[in-house]
């Protein structure tokens, strides 16, 4: 059977499944049979047994290679702006601070916005969309 993973707790080592059948299972850590922990989120497939439990429980998708837009704003956009015209402040209207965006255009003449630019463009493109998404969203 096909689900996802509705939660999973570390300490407790279980966690619970939201099955395709729409129905809700238990499973224990022992169960998961991949490399990395189980999270929230993540497509599955797992097989249940008489009780109810979900069993030999394994990871259908891994996270994207690819960028995926989490927010409403996205990240590589945002990057790209930083580049070209952050000096600017083109990327801070984008995100949507105003204020830093115009202290930006005051200052464009001193070069110190680019520079300041130049490592946010660094900035936006090793932060995870998630992060990205939580902090600017």
């Amino acid at each position: 059977m096909k689900g996802q993973i509705l939660d999973f707790s570390i300490q407790t080592n279980s966690g619970v499944i939201s099955g395709d059948d729409q129905n809700r299972y238990q499973f224990s850590g022992a169960q998961w049979r991949g490399q990395i922990p189980p999270v929230r989120g993540q497509k599955i497939d797992f097989s249940v047994d008489g009780t109810g439990q979900a069993n030999d429980i394994y990871i259908l998708s891994s996270p994207s290679v690819f960028p995926t837009q989490v927010g409403d704003k996205n990240r590589i956009i945002a990057a790209i702006l930083a580049f070209f015209l952050g000096g600017f402040g083109i990327h801070k209207f984008y995100l949507g601070q105003i204020g830093w965006g115009i202290v930006y255009l005051i200052f464009c003449w001193t070069f110190i916005p680019a520079i300041v630019a130049f490592i946010e463009f660094i900035i936006y493109l090793c932060t995870s969309d998630e992060d990205f998404a939580r902090k600017y969203g």
